[in-house]
């Protein structure tokens, strides 16, 4: 006869529930605090607005005071539910939820600080590990590794594009600088041959010569064979790399936060430690 398993601390259960998504309770806390989230950028932007602040300016202040309060105690839950708060102080997402706390506090201090907020957008990349959408990221990761994998490649690319520039910008400041045309100095042509060479085009300076423009057109057209290298770059990077499967396992390991475990994972692949105590 096996014997009961032990009794998990209060500990271990706020920590199934604010790290994990694979329990109901979980699920639910995630998606409440996706919605408070939505709700706090809404009220901010809303506030943003003179007619409808100057209507309504008491109740979004007390709207937007009631979810930080809220993110507070949650942020506070999340430090003592990990064995080493200061993994999770100086995560990314610890970061963004102390940014995403605190600008209410500092405008009580700070007139106009309360608009950083907005920071709290960040918090809704949770959505990923709520909705188990780790599964359809593979090739965003394998997209990144290519892109890791190729940046001596790229950096080349674009030193050998800053030369162009310089050369380009260089020559119809020659062409140009009699014309009034715009072509003042050779930083602002050089500009412009940026402005130019990836097809942004402002319009804010342009060629009054015949052959000013012939040069622009050449330039233009460059421009879009330019634009497809680094693409090609990467893509080949990408044909070479095998696509891993990545772990839709929401579980969070209490020791170190490392996350993205074996679905039947016992203990943590980073540290070595049992996920659950």
């Amino acid at each position: 006869m096996s014997s009961p398993k032990p009794r998990k601390n209060w500990r271990v259960k706020l920590h199934e529930i604010i790290y994990e998504a694979d329990t109901p309770i979980g699920h639910w806390f995630d998606i409440i605090l996706l919605i408070a989230i939505l709700a706090s950028i809404i009220l901010v932007m809303l506030e943003s607005i003179p007619a409808i602040d100057e209507k309504y300016h008491a109740v979004l202040n007390i709207g937007e005071w009631i979810i930080t309060i809220l993110f507070s105690l949650e942020y506070i839950a999340r430090i003592i539910s990990v064995k080493q708060p200061r993994k999770y102080i100086f995560s990314f997402f610890g970061i963004i939820d102390l940014l995403s706390t605190i600008p209410k506090y500092l405008s009580l201090i700070l007139v106009g600080s309360q608009s950083l907020v907005a920071l709290r957008a960040l918090r809704l990349l949770r959505i990923f590990r709520i909705l188990k959408l780790a599964r359809y990221i593979g090739a965003t990761t394998n997209l990144m590794r290519a892109i890791a994998i190729s940046r001596a490649k790229i950096l080349v690319f674009l030193f050998f594009v800053l030369i162009i520039c310089v050369i380009l910008g260089t020559v119809m400041y020659l062409v140009e600088s009699d014309e009034n045309s715009g072509f003042t100095s050779i930083p602002r042509s050089v500009y412009w041959a940026i402005v130019t060479l990836t097809t942004v085009g402002y319009g804010d300076i342009a060629p009054a010569t015949a052959l000013g423009q012939f040069l622009a057109s050449m330039i233009m057209i460059l421009g879009y064979s330019i634009i497809a290298i680094p693409t090609g770059i990467v893509s080949a990077e990408m044909t070479k790399s095998q696509r891993d499967k990545i772990p839709t396992n929401t579980q969070s390991c209490v020791h170190c936060l490392k996350s993205n475990h074996k679905d039947n994972a016992e203990y943590c692949y980073n540290c070595g430690n049992r996920l659950h105590d």
